[in-house]
């Protein structure tokens, strides 16, 4: 492509992701090479990864595990193109892929750019991605620092900073959701709820504030993951409270189930969902109780018996200000929400609201 000359100067764009809470998926020019970050799909199953946006990389990056961020490597890897990405986050990848790994915290050398990782209080494995070009950029994925599961480490600064701000302009902190959650907890005591999770997100750190109010059982693969989790070290020091609990079978008659999958349409959650709809207990004695982004088939189980209660896994306002001073950017692009031209309206920001437009470095 004739835009693309080597020894050109290094640019972003936003592929998918700016004005959507769709998928992750960014095109980073280093001067001599076009890199893909992220390649998500979803999470509405109306929003595919889009093979088209691989053409011309020479090598993708990965931050973590969830759908709308890796729910596209397949294409990458029938592409055979290198995927940069932690361990953790690897064991995730469809077979075959080229992987080069990246550590959780560090710095590597990639075709001569310095691209340093670090936790992103996410998801288990889960890394933002500075790259040293031009004036730095910085690529947070999906972020919390709010976390009592997972560690979360500052990155450095960088004059452009694509972050997460799938909450909006929303700047509710967790320790309200906590109290709101509690409160609906005591409203609904003598039913059985269920939440449903992604079991390498937020499925420890709502089981450990979930255990201290009564019984709890996790599902296979929530028990899996977590023991995982535990395994790997680097979480925060509440993480091994779990640990008994992780030895014992599913219990679908406990008070509290933590079962995946997060919208309720696949795994253990669907299967309660569907059990309860048909003994008539759905809305009466048993309430699913989402806690993420809901997709239509989330809402529809939620207008049938459901709550909605938010569990901070993403920043709040104060939060995404906070991290563009910090990483003392010119320039910033708000993704993962729909309308990221409402930022023009909030003064605490310093830097240049970034749109659809490429970005040099």
């Amino acid at each position: 492509m004739r835009e693309m000359q080597a020894d050109s100067a290094p640019w972003v764009e936003v592929l998918s992701g700016l004005g959507e809470k769709g998928p992750a998926c960014i095109r980073l020019w280093t001067g001599r090479a076009l890199w893909v970050l992220d390649v998500g799909a979803g999470p509405e199953a109306t929003s595919p990864f889009e093979p088209h946006w691989l053409e011309g990389a020479a090598r993708v990056f990965i931050t973590h595990d969830h759908v709308d961020h890796i729910g596209g490597a397949a294409h990458a890897i029938a592409a055979g193109l290198p995927i940069h990405c932690t361990a953790q986050t690897a064991r995730a990848l469809p077979p075959g892929a080229a992987l080069h790994p990246l550590p959780e915290t560090g710095q590597v050398t990639v075709d001569g750019v310095c691209v340093t990782t670090g936790r992103n209080g996410h998801a288990l494995g889960g890394v933002w991605l500075h790259f040293a070009l031009g004036e730095g950029l910085f690529f947070s994925g999906d972020w919390s620092e709010e976390s009592t599961w997972f560690a979360f480490d500052p990155p450095p600064e960088a004059g452009t900073a694509l972050i997460d701000a799938s909450y909006h302009l929303d700047d509710v902190p967790q320790a309200a959701r906590l109290a709101a959650l509690d409160r609906v907890l005591d409203d609904l005591e003598g039913c059985q709820l269920l939440f449903p999770v992604p079991p390498s997100g937020r499925a420890g750190e709502l089981a450990l504030h979930l255990m201290r109010r009564g019984d709890l059982s996790l599902d296979d693969t929530c028990r899996q993951a977590l023991t995982r989790a535990l395994d790997s070290g680097g979480l925060n020091g509440r993480a091994t409270d779990l640990a008994p609990l992780l030895a014992r079978a599913f219990d679908p008659a406990a008070r509290f189930l933590v079962c995946d999958t997060p919208n309720a349409d696949a795994g253990m959650a669907w299967q309660m969902v569907q059990g309860w709809r048909d003994a008539g207990r759905l809305g009466r004695d048993a309430v699913v109780v989402f806690t993420g982004h809901m997709t239509a088939h989330a809402r529809a189980i939620a207008a049938q018996g459901g709550r909605f209660l938010r569990w901070n896994v993403h920043p709040p306002l104060s939060d995404q200000i906070a991290m563009v001073e910090r990483l003392q950017a010119r320039r910033f692009a708000p993704l993962f929400c729909s309308q990221p031209e409402d930022y023009l309206l909030e003064p605490r920001f310093e830097a240049a609201l970034l749109l659809n437009e490429r970005c040099a470095l």
